[in-house]
């Protein structure tokens, strides 16, 4: 059985990785701003946007609350692919340059279109696989390659698992909790994971009232990058897999080049132009490839009926 292309998930998708790529530029406009108090200040309004809309869409009025096997996997996302990720960032950035972080993250859609599938028992697609190599040359080529120290290295992989983490954690819980509910609790577990780093990090520096520039920054990183991109992000998986919906992930790249270009702060070179049309080659043949079915699970074993039990069933 395939799953046909999803034109909701496919536009889903698209619009949360544009978003999430303009964090680079608009990321600019915070740079002065304590690191991990931003994040958790970020996250914690996002939660709390979240949370609201999610009380106003509950027609019945009941509200759906984890589990604690869901709890497990909302905790280890939210430390994972928010706390580690941003950690491995801002760490990563002191041994090496943006162009490395960039195309080490850039193999995203590589990883989840192998492991995507690993998860849901079945088999990786060809099609995908290769598509999702082609994603990858595309960011890394309007990246650039940069370089940097093998700590720099092993630091951008962290980030590299973290964002990949983001979304495989999610898979287990997105079908009882929906896109909604995991945004909301993923966000709401970080914000305090990152406002301790940053205790840790910067002391009592870690927050203090932003600056016009720093306050509108934070609420774009709040609303757009975080609430609204998280929100169709997940809705986007549910739709497409994890393989498919990876693929998506190398707009990244593109979209912090299109930003940095909009705001007035750079223009694109023949490298991100080139980049830019293998990235949207490879996730068109990726997303419109027929997706193989799973692998169908193990007919039962027959019991054996007791002597003088009628047939199909046992004595009581």
């Amino acid at each position: 059985m395939t799953r046909p292309t999803n034109p909701r998930g496919t536009l889903g998708a698209a619009t949360a990785m544009t978003c999430v790529g303009s964090l680079t530029a608009v990321s600019a406009t915070i740079a002065g701003y304590p690191v991990f108090g931003g994040q958790a200040v970020r996250y914690a309004v996002a939660a709390l946007i979240l949370f609201l809309v999610a009380r106003f869409a509950a027609r019945d009025g009941r509200r759906t609350r984890p589990t604690p096997r869901e709890w497990a996997y909302l905790t280890a996302l939210a430390a994972t692919g928010l706390v580690a990720f941003n950690v491995c960032i801002v760490l990563a950035t002191r041994d090496t340059g943006p162009a490395t972080i960039g195309t080490v993250i850039a193999t995203v859609p590589i990883v989840m279109a192998l492991a995507g599938p690993l998860l849901e028992r079945r088999r990786p697609a060809p099609a995908v696989v290769v598509s999702a190599c082609v994603v990858t040359a595309g960011a890394a080529l309007a990246n650039g390659l940069g370089g940097g120290t093998a700590r720099g290295l092993l630091l951008s992989l962290g980030a590299l698992g973290g964002e990949v983490c983001f979304s495989l954690l999610a898979v287990p819980v997105l079908p009882r909790l929906g896109p909604l509910r995991v945004s909301a609790y993923s966000a709401a577990i970080a914000a305090p994971m990152l406002l301790v780093t940053g205790l840790v990090a910067d002391g009592r520096g870690v927050l203090r009232v932003p600056t016009g520039p720093e306050f509108a920054g934070l609420a774009y990183l709040s609303v757009v990058v975080t609430s609204i991109a998280f929100l169709i992000w997940y809705d986007a998986l549910g739709r497409l897999g994890a393989d498919r919906a990876g693929l998506f992930a190398g707009l990244i790249p593109v979209s912090a080049v299109a930003t940095t270009m909009a705001l007035g702060l750079g223009r694109p070179s023949a490298a991100d132009l080139a980049g830019a049309g293998l990235v949207a080659a490879g996730v068109v043949i990726g997303v419109r490839s027929p997706r193989p079915a799973a692998a169908p699970a193990p007919e039962p074993v027959p019991e054996p009926v007791e002597a003088g039990a009628p047939e199909g069933g046992r004595t009581l």
